[in-house]
């Protein structure tokens, strides 16, 4: 503390704090200081008064903007389960960081209660699901399927050759020309085409047709020889019961499609078909579940890849497990080891996942009520529409936005998981930073705002509004992430290699959600402690049609 003609200078740090003390001990060292006279002087004392101005700036922005926030918060606020107390945070002292906006019914309290999944719950989460995954290897009928790939050995890096893909992992499918070049090097040329809602709901040959006139046409672009024999590896990223590699029924249909003909045929027959109809030299020597495929394909050029995740429309995980633990595998033991597909996403056990209401209203209203339980708290497809639920609940009570709703968020998966995304790409600015007195669109959440009035078309929001929705976001997103890590943790501990194993992870979620891998590394952290550094989450982009296509050429 310095004090001198009047000027106060209190707990200033760094090199701030530095300067102001060296200006105070020269002012009280009692030497003569001609201010007008001496440029040093005149230096130290715009210093010292500038620095004071914008200390006391800061302290009333923060004793008046406090107050305000103060006067709508409760008196006492308990610490929730992981030790922090809601809402209450240095950025909030000047109301510019999470709301602090309570109802009487501490709504925004008890959300942040119910999306929190405590480092606790995580664990037992972990526990949990590896013994669904023992249960699900000894025999059928099981929450996890544990559905034995037929993949018996991982790619070397030496293969060598040219194969096709078809990669049907949802919304999107792709055609895909692989070029394996050996020495972990591919090459690919692909193009992706988008399917109709109609074909998504209409009869299964119309679907299968479009992938082979697709991929006839793929075949004249690129100038290839149309009668030359070809494999193909076919993606298929949909629950199938594998009975050989070139082989398997559909269980059930999710991610929105609904196509009849094609539950409990097989799906290898029904592409064949099609292709022969075509006149097509193709014959799909594979099937491959798109988690098999991403798997295969980093492992071409990382030998330490065990696990191959979805993050993306839907979510699945496989692995690599010895087949002496597949206690249903009746077939040949060559090399020791089979791929795995757990088809986690039908993961449910309601002790065990956090599932609040809005969980609850959207399985409702689901194709497949009460299943994938665990893929409609994580994947893309669904993270949007239980935001939505949320601001509903909000608006429904006069929360927010003045209780006035639209059309288009009254609309089922209207609001959708790239809206949560651009949402949480948005930065608060920080009032102890020195951008904050500069800061621009940021402080009004342009980007929240242009989501809600422009895209989900809310006639009017405030900042207080948008910061709300901003919340809602980061709860929903996090929850995500944090469960997704409890799944990866649990294949780890299944098999025991927390000494080292590459995940390679592919989909639209965790390559482009804010924050979405480093909140999965937290959760790892809190799981597994100082083993989590031995786990390495990586990206893997374009794997599952490469897998394919490997899994064509090597088996």
């Amino acid at each position: 503390m310095c004090r001198n003609g009047g000027v106060t200078g209190y707990g200033l740090a760094g090199e701030r704090g530095d300067l102001v003390l060296t200006a105070c001990m020269f002012i009280n060292s009692g030497s003569s200081w001609n201010i007008a006279s001496d440029p040093k002087a005149l230096f130290c004392f715009g210093l010292t008064t500038g620095i004071a101005v914008t200390a006391a700036t800061q302290y009333l922005l923060t004793a008046l903007l406090g107050n305000r926030n103060a006067a709508a918060a409760p008196a006492v606020q308990s610490p929730t389960e992981n030790g922090h107390v809601p809402y209450l945070t240095r950025k909030d002292s000047v109301g510019l960081g999470r709301p602090n906006t309570f109802t009487s019914e501490g709504t925004l309290a008890r959300l942040e209660k119910e999306f929190t999944v405590t480092g606790h719950r995580l664990q037992t989460m972990v526990r949990h699901m590896v013994a669904e995954m023992k249960k699900g290897l000894q025999a059928d009928g099981h929450q996890l399927l544990m559905i034995p790939s037929h993949v018996v050995s991982r790619p070397t890096g030496n293969e060598t050759g040219t194969v096709l893909a078809l990669d049907m992992g949802g919304s999107n499918f792709r055609v895909c020309e692989v070029y394996l070049e050996g020495q972990g090097r591919l090459r690919m040329k692909q193009r992706k085409y988008v399917i109709s809602e109609e074909l998504k709901k209409g009869h299964g040959d119309k679907l299968f047709d479009f992938f082979a006139e697709m991929l006839e046409k793929f075949l004249d672009e690129s100038g290839s020889d149309k009668t030359k024999t070809r494999k193909l590896g076919f993606t298929f990223s949909f629950p199938v019961e594998q009975t050989a590699l070139d082989a398997g029924t559909l269980a059930f249909w999710n991610k929105g499609f609904t196509c009849e003909g094609v539950v409990g045929q097989d799906v290898v027959g029904l592409l064949n078909a099609a292709i022969k109809r075509r006149g097509l030299n193709i014959n799909v020597n594979a099937i491959v579940n798109d988690t098999v495929g991403t798997l295969m394909t980093h492992a071409y050029s990382d030998p330490q890849t065990y696990i191959g995740v979805i993050l993306g429309t839907g979510t699945n995980a496989a692995y690599v497990e010895r087949t002496e633990e597949i206690g249903k595998w009746n077939g040949p033991n060559k090399t020791g080891e089979m791929i795995i597909n757990t088809e986690w996403g039908a993961y449910n056990e309601p002790s065990i996942l956090p599932i609040t209401a809005y969980d609850m209203a959207l399985d409702r209203a689901s194709n497949r009520p009460k299943s994938m339980i665990f893929e409609k708290m994580i994947s893309g497809m669904y993270l949007g529409e239980i935001v939505r639920y949320v601001l509903l609940d909000l608006v429904s009570t006069g929360e927010l936005f003045k209780g006035r709703s639209s059309q288009k968020l009254r609309t089922p998966f209207e609001f959708e998981t790239a809206n949560m995304s651009r949402i949480e790409r948005t930065q608060i600015p920080d009032p102890f930073e020195i951008s904050f007195f500069t800061s621009d669109h940021s402080l009004e959440l342009s980007d929240t705002k242009a989501v809600l009035e422009d895209i989900m078309q809310i006639p009017s929001t405030s900042v207080a509004d948008r910061r709300i929705v901003k919340h809602v976001c980061e709860l929903v997103g996090t929850r995500a992430a944090r469960l997704s890590a409890a799944g990866v943790a649990a294949i780890v501990t299944k098999m025991n290699r927390l000494d080292a194993c590459t995940v390679a992870i592919d989909g639209s979620l965790f390559e482009h959600y804010p924050h979405f891998a480093n909140r999965m590394r937290d959760a790892l952290r809190e799981m597994l402690g100082l083993a989590a550094e031995n786990i390495i989450l990586e990206q893997a982009r374009d794997g599952s049609g490469q897998g394919a296509a490997l899994i064509a050429a090597t088996h």
